[in-house]
């Protein structure tokens, strides 16, 4: 292929992530050239595509009836060309007015070495001078997810025309998961409003960082944290619990907890990715005797009749906002580890292993600046 060669990281084989060699087209007008300066590394999400736990690689998916398993469905298979969605880069070639060169912009292209950025197709969100250009990590993808779990609780709450603080201003807010996007969430729960938030976290490692951040936690080491909602949270009788539950793990035991700790008619937004099935999840009890509600909130969408005010742009202008009051808190509470991009591979190949005794909260790969 003809074009501008890049290095970018991929999966050579299920567990071997590498450098991989790349091509991107040149610049064409209305177009720009963005060289990376750091891209985010999400960990979960990223260690699954390394392990192929995947449900594309496992199941397959019929995009047609958006639906795995489907007869026929493909499986995904190898090497997986790249991983990764927070980047942060600069701007050093522009066919395009709305891009000047100099300019540090996030976009969502995974981690490579550069860019061919067509503001037509994709989001490109520029970085502020005010703001450590490293934090723009979580501007274009990252943020945006959480803020569109704040959406999707005011869509549940308070309709399609809800204003993004109307899902959690005044309410008791449970936020289970103290990774980056339950602490961001949180976060900005606590900007948007929240009567209270507590954050539910069975890692002391994580509940300390929730701590520094000066978030309230629970401990659910011994999975009673929902126990402790329902004391501390008394509206009246029979009823009582959070209002909302931003579920931001992974994991069926957190989306248990989620929905116990509701009170009755309660939301459970949820962020998390379940990629294990969810045989803690007990639909026959609190679920169903307390008629409650689970909302999957995923950036590929925000909640119907809420798109043409909320495109990808506003969202990452709310995570902005939040960045722009707390960012040197984010900084230095969650970003744990910065590496060298050359180094990327073997962290993700750490990672979805398990072999690291205190894994990153944040992970960001460094790039060199342009020779």
């Amino acid at each position: 292929m003809s074009g501008r060669q890049v290095r970018a990281i991929g999966v050579a084989e299920p567990g071997r992530p590498v450098v991989l060699d790349d091509v991107e087209p040149e610049p064409d007008d209305g177009q720009a050239w963005v060289h990376t300066l750091w891209s985010g590394v999400s960990a979960g999400t990223e260690a699954a595509l390394v392990r192929g736990t995947d449900p594309h690689h496992q199941v397959g998916w019929d995009i047609g009836t958006r639906s795995f398993g489907a007869p026929g469905a493909p499986l995904a298979g190898y090497p997986v060309p790249g991983l990764g969605y927070m980047e942060v880069g600069r701007v050093l070639e522009s066919r395009t007015a709305d891009l000047a060169e100099g300019t540090v912009v996030a976009m969502a292209y995974g981690h490579r070495t550069g860019r061919c950025a067509d503001p037509a197709r994709s989001a490109v969100i520029p970085v502020p001078d005010d703001l450590d250009p490293l934090l723009g990590v979580y501007l274009a993808q990252m943020g945006p997810i959480c803020v569109n779990g704040l959406l999707h609780a005011a869509a549940a709450l308070a309709g399609p025309g809800a204003g993004l603080a109307d899902g959690v201003r005044g309410q008791h807010v449970l936020v289970t998961g103290g990774g980056v996007i339950g602490l961001v969430t949180a976060m900005l729960a606590e900007r948007h409003g929240a009567a209270e938030v507590l954050v539910v976290e069975p890692s002391a490692d994580r509940r300390r960082v929730a701590e520094a951040l000066g978030l309230q936690v629970l401990d659910d080491t011994g999975g009673e944290a929902w126990w402790a909602a329902k004391q501390r949270w008394q509206h009246g009788p029979g009823d009582a619990g959070a209002d909302v539950v931003l579920q931001c793990q992974g994991h069926d035991t957190a989306l248990a907890t989620a929905l116990k700790a509701l009170r009755p008619q309660g939301v459970v937004v949820d962020l998390g990715f379940h990629q294990g099935g969810a045989g803690a999840v007990r639909l026959g009890e609190e679920f169903h005797h307390n008629g409650l509600s689970v909302v999957c909130a995923q950036i590929s969408r925000v909640p119907r009749g809420m798109g043409g005010a909320w495109p990808r742009t506003a969202l990452a202008a709310a995570t902005l906002d939040l960045l722009r009051d707390r960012g040197d808190e984010v900084r230095r509470h969650l970003v744990t580890d910065v590496v060298p991009f050359d180094d990327g591979p073997a962290l993700l190949a750490d990672i979805a292993a398990r072999r690291l005794a205190s894994p990153p909260l944040q992970a960001v790969l460094r790039f060199a600046e342009p020779g």
